[in-house]
């Protein structure tokens, strides 16, 4: 289990670059039993992550926790039960400071109190999708899509437990 207990900004990498097509799973809770950080929100995720100042290898960069800090990605960006809880967005970052431009705003799905929430990530061409639970939250068709670069955990002022964590290859398909 991955134990994420945090007062501020914080994002955990996955340190092996992905490429597409592929599929990622977790299941993630929102502890909610009194602690100093388990404010229920921002079971966010970055994936297909590359920084255009370093493209070669994403940790070259140095961020520290603030969000601002991740304008230079080209990444798809979820953001589930953000902004105390209360949207649910999908964004694809550009690698422009500041600009961060929105697919999806949504008032629910959101998150339930120490309640696992199984996620599904697809990565699969021009496909891009982000699951909870087995509902299907983000339907994306990216014209000029990531198909590859590296996947984090997100959060911000909250704690959470994160198990069942894999990732694996997509065949594809032939007709």
């Amino acid at each position: 289990v991955l134990e994420i207990d945090v007062p501020s900004g914080a994002t955990v990498w996955f340190k092996e670059r992905l490429e597409g097509p592929y599929v990622l799973e977790y299941t993630a809770t929102a502890v909610s039993a009194g602690g100093p950080n388990d404010r229920v929100s921002d079971l966010n995720n970055f994936w297909n992550a590359v920084d255009v100042r370093s493209p070669d290898d994403l940790f070259a960069t140095r961020r520290g926790g603030a969000l601002e800090e991740y304008d230079h990605l080209k990444t798809y960006y979820a953001g589930y039960g953000a902004n105390y809880n209360t949207t649910t967005r999908l964004r694809r970052y550009v690698g422009e400071a500041g600009v961060r431009p929105l697919i999806f705003d949504y008032t629910e799905p959101l998150l339930v109190p120490n309640q696992p929430n199984r996620v599904r990530i697809v990565s699969d061409g021009s496909t891009v999708q982000w699951w909870n639970n087995g509902r299907l939250v983000f339907d994306h068709t990216d014209q000029e899509p990531y198909t590859s670069g590296h996947f984090a955990f997100r959060t911000v002022w909250s704690h959470f437990r994160v198990s069942d964590f894999r990732v694996w290859r997509l065949r594809p398909q032939h007709p």
